[in-house]
């Protein structure tokens, strides 16, 4: 038995721990859960850390329950909210959960007949015939309200700027996901719930639940909240969330998120997001501060990431596509398909012209400014011109060159360049 504690500690994974959770894990297998999300068909990387936690309590010889809230999301947590989550039906939650098992069978073994096979769960499955009546009896009456009214994420929502409090609905979410706690620990033999910082006061009362109703013993552990060193959220990035999902967020896009994280970000996140050992990665930090220009922790850590949520295959893609930008000839710009090439020129402003424009030639003038407006007229585009500033498809040209089909890359593309970082991207219909 793998000292499940002691590992995720080192990894900075640990931020509370009910007294005795040690102790319990190191007698024997043991099952935890985490509950996540399914208001969507894919995780983002901010669900990764509840993830991670299932898999290294894996790998410690425990059994991993992942708990989709099904029922749950009916409802909206209301921690670390302002605002009442819009409710989902039934049938979008059941298309959700399967598209989750499948994103977190790359991390979490499913299949095998080990007794310690990760299972799903959905608490709908238990929750849907539960009257109403029944819960308040069974379960309500054993929760005072001043015992729900302490929580912070009770007191945050009351107490906030916003005026509109929150719903009876949400307010019985502690108890809901209270329950969940009590029936696993019922039905799996459950002992241990897992969960984001924000997500204490709704353990504990599951623990509670569990002392008051079974006479039982259950412990409580989170995670920190991952925050980024520069006080942005984490997992967000200009167009939203970093999903898992190739067809949400992709390969190349999810690489780069991870490759432009800062130094001292990539320390904290190579140690909870990959599962290099402690050895390997204090290695990689001292290597790291040695050279920080060579931006070695944050490579590895965007290699490892991206293997693991996408294929090693997605990873050479994602290399290549990188080095497409800054590689001086063309070459690996030719490699890339129609999507990759557009990521890669992300935000770099674009135009579009005829390919009836190409038929007998455009001149370079044309190009720069009354077809794209990439200068602001003719005069600067000749200025430029002259002064060798101007590259096509990374090519240095002069006024006299002409622009034909034989230069499109993909059959589509033109990229201008003024100098060495003020791209421009014509795209050609």
């Amino acid at each position: 038995m793998k000292n499940f504690i002691e590992e995720v500690t080192w990894r900075g994974m640990l931020h509370d721990v009910m007294p005795g959770t040690e102790e319990h894990l190191m007698e024997q297998m043991r099952v935890a859960y985490v509950g996540i999300d399914p208001t969507a068909d894919s995780l983002h990387i901010g669900h990764l850390v509840g993830v991670m936690l299932l898999k290294h309590f894996q790998l410690s010889g425990h059994k991993p329950l992942a708990l989709v809230g099904g029922a749950t999301g009916m409802i909206g947590d209301p921690s670390g909210k302002s605002n009442e989550r819009n409710l989902l039906d039934e049938a979008t939650l059941r298309h959700n959960q399967e598209a989750i098992k499948g994103q977190l069978a790359r991390f979490l073994d499913f299949t095998s007949d080990a007794p310690n096979a990760a299972e799903l769960v959905n608490n709908y499955d238990w929750m849907k015939e539960f009257s109403f009546l029944d819960f308040i009896r069974d379960v309500g009456k054993h929760i005072t309200v001043n015992y729900m009214m302490a929580k912070d994420s009770v007191k945050k929502r009351l107490t906030g700027e916003t005026s509109e409090g929150m719903s009876f609905t949400e307010f019985t979410y502690q108890l809901v996901q209270g329950y969940d706690f009590l029936h696993l620990y019922r039905a799996k033999k459950c002992t241990l719930q897992m969960g984001g910082s924000d997500q204490w006061g709704n353990i504990t009362t599951g623990t509670e639940l569990v002392r008051r109703i079974e006479g039982g013993k259950a412990y409580a552990l989170t995670c920190p909240l991952i925050t980024k060193a520069d006080g942005t959220k984490f997992g967000k990035s200009e167009g939203g969330n970093i999903w898992l999902d190739a067809e949400r967020t992709s390969p190349y896009k999810f690489y780069q998120y991870w490759l432009n994280t800062s130094d001292v970000d990539a320390e904290k996140y190579i140690k909870i997001f990959t599962f290099l050992d402690k050895e390997t990665i204090e290695k990689l930090i001292a290597e790291h501060n040695e050279a920080p220009h060579l931006r070695v922790l944050q490579k590895r850590l965007a290699e490892e990431i991206t293997i693991m949520v996408h294929s090693a295959a997605d990873l050479e893609n994602a290399i290549a596509a990188s080095s497409a930008f800054f590689s001086p000839s063309m070459e690996e710009l030719k490699k890339l398909d129609e999507k990759t090439f557009l990521e890669v020129f992300d935000g770099v402003p674009q135009a579009e012209i005829a390919m009836t424009d190409l038929n007998e030639g455009l001149d370079m003038i044309a190009a720069l400014a009354a077809k794209t407006n990439f200068l602001a007229s003719n005069s600067d585009a000749r200025r430029e011109l002259k002064q060798n500033s101007i590259s096509l498809n990374k090519e240095k040209v002069g006024e006299d060159r002409i622009i034909t089909k034989e230069d499109l890359i993909n059959n589509q593309f033109l990229l201008l360049q003024k100098g060495k970082k003020n791209y421009y991207v014509i795209r050609v219909k």
